[in-house]
């Protein structure tokens, strides 16, 4: 059995009949590098993260999720590795366009307002501080990179450029509204969403429809409130412990990298786990 695509994380295989399996594998990546050492049942988390929010925003946005039971896979895939870490799902044309909602100022996009007071030609109120909440959530794109290259920021117009006017007008209006039934729902669980990543397919019958993965630690800046102060960098429940482990050790970007130490991988699980349970359990 051969994957049709292999990804930083997750394995995809041709089905037939235009499905897919995604597994979901607990490889982790840091600066477009894919690590050596595996975070444990990473995969696992991702997975059921993805599967919650499907099934959470099903009345706002159509999604591309089947089963993640793999008794309804075909025979080939009614095996123990894809149990948990793995789904069924419609195949897509997707979208050559990644969806970008920001709730608070961070990341690229506090790097930007600092420099600019834009971010992908967006202006923004004046005298923000880093990690505070917008009035409202901002809407960007980013192209979607080739693996091993970096996904580059754009406008509005230059994003209706390569999906179409029309396209990138319903995706801006279903990626806010899915962000903030989202959001809302965290904020009761004690998460901030501070910002995430949508991806979009057309599917069979001509419908845009959300895929990949949806509001994990990997495609997601999740803070918890219980710690969150304007004016600094938060704490995160995602992989940014492993980003600073590799910067203060020098590794950052290092091709290739190196094997992680057990406390790393340990501590990163840690932090997937704590968002899982806050979300998930709590529900």
């Amino acid at each position: 059995m051969k994957s049709t695509y292999s990804g930083k994380v997750r394995e995809v295989y041709d089905a037939g009949e235009g499905k897919l399996i995604m597994l979901t594998t607990d490889r982790i990546s840091a600066f477009d590098v894919v690590m050596p050492t595996p975070i444990p049942e990473k995969g696992i988390i991702l997975n059921k993260l993805s599967e919650f929010w499907f099934n959470f925003t099903n009345d706002i946005a159509k999604n591309h999720l089947i089963s993640t039971q793999v008794s309804d896979y075909p025979k080939e895939f009614q095996k123990p590795e894809f149990k948990d870490r793995s789904m069924m799902v419609k195949k897509l044309e997707m979208v050559m366009v990644e969806c970008i909602v920001s709730g608070y100022l961070t990341g690229s996009c506090y790097k930007s307002y600092k420099k600019t007071g834009e971010f992908c030609g967006i202006k923004l109120p004046c005298g923000m501080m880093e990690s505070q909440k917008f009035p409202e959530p901002i809407f960007c794109a980013s192209t979607k990179a080739e693996i091993g290259e970096h996904d580059i920021y754009i406008t509005f117009d230059e994003a209706k450029k390569i999906a179409g006017a029309n396209v990138m007008e319903k995706l801006r209006d279903i990626s806010l509204k899915v962000y903030k039934k989202c959001a809302q729902y965290a904020l009761s669980c004690g998460i901030i969403i501070a910002d995430t990543k949508f991806e979009f397919g057309i599917d069979s019958d001509g419908e845009l429809v959300l895929g990949d993965e949806v509001l994990t630690p990997d495609s997601s800046r999740f803070w918890s409130v219980n710690d969150y102060t304007v004016g600094v960098s938060q704490k995160s429940f995602d992989k940014q412990y492993l980003r600073d482990w590799l910067t203060e050790n020098g590794f950052a970007g290092v091709v290739p990298p190196p094997e992680l130490p057990k406390e790393v991988c340990d501590k990163t699980a840690e932090k997937y786990i704590g968002a899982y349970k806050a979300i998930v359990e709590k529900k």
